[in-house]
């Protein structure tokens, strides 16, 4: 498939996001691209990708290797997800989110989660850089530090993941696989609350891990939250990994018990949420003037309508979001 590359949106710890768009169909996906000598992470999140199919998980749109600037690339071809990272949705709100917000992407993260868990996979790495917000709500995305989960796997193997989001055991180099990626989603969560790190008085990543694997404390959970809410927190917390709750019981817990579904577009219209791509709070930095959702409309209608080159000058030139690279947080890649 020939595609032409359009502006970067993303940069992560391993690899470059672009928008791409199919010189055919003119159909917009997203690119994430790095040297092929440095491929290994890219190609090893392929594998696992390839052989998914989830409304919970970015989807696969295939990959290739490229020559630009004198330089092999390795391009994994994904699916467009408008509103960018769960991350970047907390910092355009300017605050943590409400706890409507909070209650729908925890279940929709916990339904990716589920079905990568049935799978056999932990993904390793939950953490609100690597959800993504589309229309239809919350995809887990980046199973670069994916890994599958055998209960006679070599303890000695190498594991992966962020320090602020990782459980104890992992912190410790003990063992990885499903129950820390409930440990993570209970830091998400913290994350989705109070709009900061899990850990904010650390800064450092070495503090951080001792801190995780030998102080015997958990992230403090906020006050304000219900007490539904600061219970599931909780369950995700508990330091011992058989204790914590698995996916299957999470989904029946109280906090998500009566999560309502709406069946339209307009699920949050008034309580400003990004989860649709008409919402304004997606296009507009916090410096600019909103636009109306018929101005918006309008932008998108004129963008569909376009032939291929004519997207790929837009997309350099329309307020896209602007998925930043991490800052403070990192992954640690094995």
């Amino acid at each position: 498939m020939e595609w032409r590359r359009g502006q970067t949106i993303g940069r992560g710890s391993s690899a470059t996001v672009s928008m791409a768009s199919c010189c055919g169909s003119g159909e917009v996906f997203a690119v994430k691209s790095v040297e092929l000598s440095h491929s290994e992470w890219l190609q090893r999140e392929e594998k696992f990708l390839c052989s998914m199919s989830s409304p919970y998980i970015v989807s696969y749109r295939g990959s290739d290797i490229t020559s630009e600037n004198n330089r092999l690339m390795y391009n994994l071809k994904l699916e467009y997800v408008a509103a960018g990272t769960l991350s970047d949705v907390i910092r355009r709100k300017g605050r943590g989110l409400d706890e409507a917000m909070i209650r729908c992407y925890t279940q929709q993260i916990l339904r990716g989660l589920e079905y990568l868990h049935l799978s056999g996979v932990a993904h390793c790495d939950i953490k609100g850089t690597n959800i993504l917000i589309g229309e239809a709500g919350a995809k887990i995305a980046d199973l670069g530090c994916a890994m599958r989960v055998d209960q006679k796997s070599d303890l000695t193997a190498t594991f992966g993941g962020t320090p602020m989001f990782m459980a104890p055991e992992v912190a410790r180099g003990e063992e990885q696989g499903f129950a820390a990626d409930i440990w993570a989603l209970g830091c998400t969560i913290i994350e989705m609350a109070t709009g900061n790190s899990p850990w904010p008085n650390h800064s450092d990543p070495m503090s951080i891990l001792y801190q995780i694997a030998y102080s015997g404390k958990t992230p403090d959970v906020p006050e304000y939250l219900s007490c539904q809410a600061k219970d599931f927190v909780s369950k995700c917390l508990k330091r011992d990994p058989a204790e914590r709750w698995t996916v299957k019981q999470l989904l029946r817990h109280p906090f998500l018990e009566h999560l309502s579904y709406v069946k339209n577009q307009n699920q949050f219209s008034d309580t400003n949420s990004p989860t649709s791509i008409l919402d304004q709070g997606v296009w507009n930095s916090v410096e600019e003037e909103p636009e109306t959702s018929a101005d918006v409309f309008d932008l998108q209608t004129r963008y569909l309508s376009s032939g291929p080159d004519q997207r790929i000058t837009q997309l350099s030139t329309s307020r896209v979001p602007n998925w930043t690279c991490e800052e403070t947080w990192i992954t640690i890649r094995g």
